[in-house]
């Protein structure tokens, strides 16, 4: 089951790397997906909420996709 998200503040390298390793913390084996461009933020093999919390722990405010 895939989940996606918009993360309006991922604007750099530094940004995917820290939700990435954010949601691997809570779910070592999720695959985590983004596109810059469209702020978009996909994950499978998480639960959505543990994501989402994940990476607003991490400091980015997290949307509906």
């Amino acid at each position: 089951m895939s989940t996606e998200f918009i993360v309006p503040d991922m604007t750099c390298g530094h940004c995917v790397k820290t939700i990435t390793s954010a949601v691997q913390a809570v779910a070592p084996a999720a695959k985590v997906t983004t596109d810059l461009a469209s702020h978009r933020v996909a994950i499978e093999g998480a639960d959505a909420a543990q994501a989402r919390a994940a990476i607003e722990q991490a400091g980015y405010e997290v949307q509906a996709a």
